[in-house]
């Protein structure tokens, strides 16, 4: 009696627990997500205002007069907000993925728009923005420049305004040339341009025309101002990250730990550097035999921003009369993992794929991902691709789960001889234990056969979690019906008919129709067995279809309906497969007796 009095009590703890965790973390986080991406709608249009009033203010094809960075050193270009010139002249960016402007101060890439993605589900609103001009609310941009050296004079940095010297629209087919000539007779030369999807390059040549030696330092940094709209979760990092050499792995850092301390990477060559958000990345890829430090940083002059950069540590050397070439990459746009695949293996980049946080299981991950996308391009549906990926793993797993089936049902076939040693040993549990192992021998059952493959199929629950949760191709992707959000939870509630009965439901309470349906065939599936005898068991058994319906109406809806699918495909291969082995299926009379009338003692 103490033993049941303590399992319930350790029952309703779990409950409260798991009621909590909706009501306290689950349901605002839902409710930030939301009140983000309405904020997120309404900052589009004020940067889209801001940002073509630069745009009239000065006219892309003029000439631009020349300023001069802050002297001294990186640090001292580093710690510049932003370039001062927000009138200078802007040059269009055009291409089937993205649309913006370079604004000509400081040869800034900070007005990027993504075509193919909208702040939400609705088609009709705003597209993603992912660069801002520094004076908006959500100042985030790319900047490449150079630091003064010896006899090098003053060199552009982010307040110089380049002259446009031939192009007015970057686009695919036509790049665009840049030049900013000093006092010291050194001229910088720079082609920008761009391809279908979300790289940039930039081709510096660097001409000394005086009569002595000088060195430049070349530099490139991204700075951001905001933070990500929407809250960050455990499962997912964003901040910054890199490769710092081409046999390094990922490095990543929290803005969390970068605004504690500035991190600093020494000695970095052939990698590439920047930061990530949950569907958006920016990196700079400097030329891969130059030798360089990288910088995560924190700045908080008055307006805080976070900043990763590098600064070359071996300086340019250029001879009289001579010039020196310089190639560096900017990604700016969406994580499609297919493009960023193409990219690591057309420049030789080193891990580039992982930018999208497979996590620790990427092995298992990015190659489930790679099996659900190559089915969706068969079939045109996500939601779709999740059931056949589904289907697949069934059969992959097949052998183990027969298995699993197979002990079970000789385990329930040996439940009659089990329940004789119980009487027969009574208290004595070493006895008991010996003759239970004997029998297992005799009868050649393994009793932990039936956990190894439910152990196996963690990592692949997981995996599939982390696919629907990180990757852009399945943002907004629909299913069929209500669903038009995989990655997102079921938008629809129990607590308000689903939609008939008009009112808004908490988030802590939206327990949709695809949670349901998941509950009832997580319950269908226990019901395949007996009851279990002791009453705590049974009752454990009756709750956790509840608790499961709950914890989970609040994932993605992908891998809830991946869920329910594998329940029911579960029930249909246990089916076949107790069947085969001569055992009852215990489903119709568990189900009979939920309906059964039970007789008064006085009949």
């Amino acid at each position: 009696m103490e033993n049941n009095r303590n399992s319930i009590i350790a029952i309703a703890l779990t409950v409260l627990v798991v009621l909590a965790w909706q009501f306290l973390y689950m349901g605002p986080r839902l409710e930030e997500q939301r009140a983000a991406q309405e904020q997120a709608a309404q900052q589009q249009a004020a940067q889209e205002q801001t940002v073509s009033t630069n745009n009239a203010a000065g006219s892309a094809s003029g000439s631009g007069a020349a300023g001069s960075t802050a002297g001294g050193g990186s640090d001292a270009v580093f710690s510049q907000a932003g370039a001062q010139q927000e009138t200078a002249p802007r040059v269009k960016i055009e291409t089937p993925a993205l649309s913006g402007s370079i604004n000509l101060a400081g040869a800034r890439i900070d007005d990027i728009k993504l075509k193919d993605y909208h702040v939400t589900v609705d088609p009709t609103s705003p597209i993603v923005t992912l660069f801002s001009p520094a004076d908006t609310e959500n100042g985030y941009f790319a900047e490449l420049g150079f630091v003064q050296g010896e006899n090098s004079g003053s060199v552009p940095g982010p307040q110089t305004v380049w002259t446009l010297e031939k192009g007015d629209t970057l686009t695919p087919s036509t790049p665009v040339e840049l030049s900013y000539t000093n006092d010291s007779g050194l001229t910088f030369h720079r082609t920008i341009s761009i391809d279908d999807d979300y790289m940039i390059t930039m081709d510096d040549t660097v001409t000394n025309a005086s009569d002595k030696q000088v060195t430049v330092n070349p530099y490139g940094r991204i700075t951001r101002f905001n933070l990500p709209d929407e809250p960050s979760a455990w499962v997912l990092h964003e901040g910054f990250l890199g490769v710092m050499t081409p046999d390094g792995g990922i490095t990543e850092d929290t803005y969390k730990n970068v605004a504690d301390e500035n991190e600093t990477y020494t000695g970095s060559n052939g990698g590439w550097f920047g930061v990530t958000d949950k569907y958006w990345g920016t990196a700079i890829i400097p030329q891969s035999d130059m030798n360089y430090d990288v910088r995560f940083s924190h700045f908080n002059d008055g307006r805080a921003r976070y900043q990763a950069d590098y600064s070359d540590n071996q300086p340019l050397t250029i001879a009289a009369g001579q010039s020196a070439d310089l190639k560096t990459m900017v990604f700016a746009g969406a994580k499609v993992t297919n493009i960023l695949t193409q990219y690591q293996k057309q420049y030789n980049i080193p891990l580039f794929d992982r930018m999208i946080d497979w996590g620790w299981l990427w092995f298992i991950t990015k190659p489930l991902f790679q099996l659900m996308d190559f089915i969706y391009h068969q079939v045109g549906n996500f939601g779709v691709a999740i059931l056949i990926t589904t289907v697949i793993i069934k059969l992959l797993f097949f052998p183990l789960a027969s298995k699993q089936y197979a002990s079970m049902a000789n385990m329930k076939r040996m439940q009659p001889k089990m329940t004789e040693l119980k009487e027969q040993y009574g208290d004595d549990r070493m006895g008991l234990q010996k003759a239970m192992m004997e029998l297992y021998k005799k009868e050649k059952i393994n009793p932990v056969a039936g956990c190894w493959p439910v152990l196996l199929q963690i990592p692949i629950f997981f995996a599939l979690y982390k696919v629907l949760y990180v990757t852009i191709e399945m943002r907004h992707a629909p299913f069929f019906g209500w669903i038009q959000d995989l990655s997102a939870p079921d938008p629809t509630s129990l607590f308000n008919l689903f939609g008939l009965l008009p009112w808004g439901v908490p988030a802590f309470l939206a327990i949709g129709a695809w949670p349901l349906i998941m509950g009832f065939t997580m319950w269908l599936q226990m019901r395949m067995n007996p009851t279990p005898p002791d009453k705590t068991q049974a009752m454990i058994f009756n709750w956790m279809p509840v608790v499961f319906t709950y914890m989970l109406a609040q994932f993605p809806a992908g891998l809830v309906i991946y869920y329910a699918w594998n329940n029911s495909l579960s029930i249909l291969q246990q089916s076949i497969i107790m069947k085969r082995h001569g055992v009852k299926i215990e489903l119709f009379d568990n189900l009979k007796g939920l309906f059964r009338r039970k007789k008064p003692a006085s009949e």
